[in-house]
Parts: C-alpha cells; structure tokens; sequence
C-alpha cells in the first residue's frame, strides 16, 4: 500500500493583534472628549456632543413616516413639554432632568424596548451609569428621586404614544395597550412636536432649550 504524500505544514497564525488586551470601550466625540463607558466621567460630557449625537438618532429604529428621521433630541424635547403641561409649576432641575433623559442614548443608541427587554440588565446597568455621570456634569443629583422618574415614565409613555399613532403606524388601540392613553395634546402642539426636523435644527432646538432652563 502506497504512504500518502506528506501534506505541507502551514505556518504558524500570528497572534492577534488584540490578543490579551482589553476591548476599546470608549467613544472620542468631535469636541475631542473620549468617554468610557465603563468608567464614564462628568469631565468627559459635553452639552453640544450630547445634542449632536441625539439629533442623528433615530426613534423607533427609523421606522417612522416622513423624510427626516425622528430623532431622540425631538422626543426629548416633546417628553419635557409633556412634562411641563402635567405639571405647571415644574422645578428648573427637573426640567433639566426630563430633557435629558435619554441623553445616554448619544453614546449607545436608541434601543427598541423588546430589545432591551431581551437582553436584560447588562444594558441598563451602562445606561445607568452613563446618566449618573450626565446628572453629575449638569448639576443633577446621581440618584433621581422616585417622583421625578414617575413623572418622567409617564411623559416618555404618553410621548411613546404619540409617535406611535402619529408617525409609526401604530393604531389608537394597539397604541393604548403598549403605552396606555395619554394626556390629549392640543393641535397646535402636535404639529409643532410631531413633525420630523432635519438633524441640525432638532440639534439647535435642543441645544436653545438647554441654554433657556439651565441658565
């Protein structure tokens, strides 16, 4: 019986260049700040960074009608109004609170709630820490008291249900069952809140709206 020619050996594979190191976990930002979300810092958050980057994330995973995405700097400009209807006489630093309740998202993105759902805590825990370091920068206590998150969910909710029926392509009752029924929105509010901006004003709304509570 005939041996089998011998096969070549192949040459070693190189060492990863990442081998033994740990993953980059931080994002530079274009004010050049480099924050980790890890171990994020107050000293590393910036109020135009945030605005950037929420005015180029899409809600509902892009989802909506329009040409213009909705952006999470235009929802967090209707949850505060909400916010304020529902409570006429809101303290300045919960109106900086409400605004900026989602502004984690410029750094990890706007997640589905089933997503997130799926996945569990290890998102919430980051999310956390990057909004305790927000509230830091901005002057807001680490831990929100319970009333002011009450009071946040439930704008976010009636928010939530807004876009839903009006943007993507939610019914009234399939809307009522996920979010419950909010507060009724005059007409004049939905058309200047429910209607897609382009990406530099919804930065420049943010941005003016920041500046206006929290001077």
């Amino acid at each position: 019986m005939t041996d089998s020619p011998a096969q070549p050996s192949l040459p070693p594979t190189p060492p990863s260049p990442t081998a033994g190191k740990k993953p980059r976990a931080w994002q530079r930002m274009l004010s050049g700040r480099r924050l980790d979300l890890l171990d994020p810092s107050a000293l590393d958050i910036e109020i135009e960074d945030i605005a950037h980057g929420l005015a180029r994330v899409a809600r509902w995973n892009g989802q909506t009608s329009g040409d213009d995405i909705f952006s999470v700097a235009q929802h967090s400009l209707l949850v505060e109004r909400l916010a304020r209807a529902q409570t006429h006489d809101l303290d300045r630093s919960w109106r900086l609170a409400v605004l900026l309740h989602d502004a984690p998202e410029y750094v990890i993105g706007d997640m589905i709630s089933p997503f997130k759902a799926m996945i569990g805590g290890d998102y919430k825990a980051v999310e956390a820490r990057l909004l305790a370091a927000i509230s830091q920068r901005f002057g807001l206590p680490v831990r929100w008291p319970q009333a002011l998150v009450k009071l946040t969910k439930a704008a976010d909710r009636a928010a939530a249900f807004l876009e839903a029926t009006r943007l993507a392509g939610f019914s009234e009752g399939e809307a009522v069952k996920v979010f419950g029924r909010p507060p009724r929105l005059d007409a004049s509010l939905e058309a200047a809140y429910l209607s897609p901006w382009r990406a530099q004003e919804a930065k420049e709304r943010f941005l003016a709206r920041f500046e206006d509570i929290a001077r």
